[in-house]
């Protein structure tokens, strides 16, 4: 895992943060929602590969 794929995480995290209070504030909490739900797919689909590599090894580790 890359540095550069922590930063990306954060930059998702803060920018997804500060448009969903401005959407709150705005009076529409479903785009606020909406928005939270999109950045957490996209991080989670940034991760799955990762997570895929890390229950290969366990399954490898187990099958030995």
């Amino acid at each position: 895992m890359s540095v550069n794929l922590i930063f990306k995480i954060a930059a998702v995290g803060i920018l997804v943060s500060v448009l969903s209070q401005v959407l709150k504030h705005s009076g529409r909490e479903e785009h606020a929602f909406l928005t939270s739900f999109a950045g957490l797919l996209l991080v989670l689909f940034w991760i799955l590969p990762y997570i895929y590599e890390l229950f290969e090894s366990i399954k490898r580790l187990f099958s030995l």
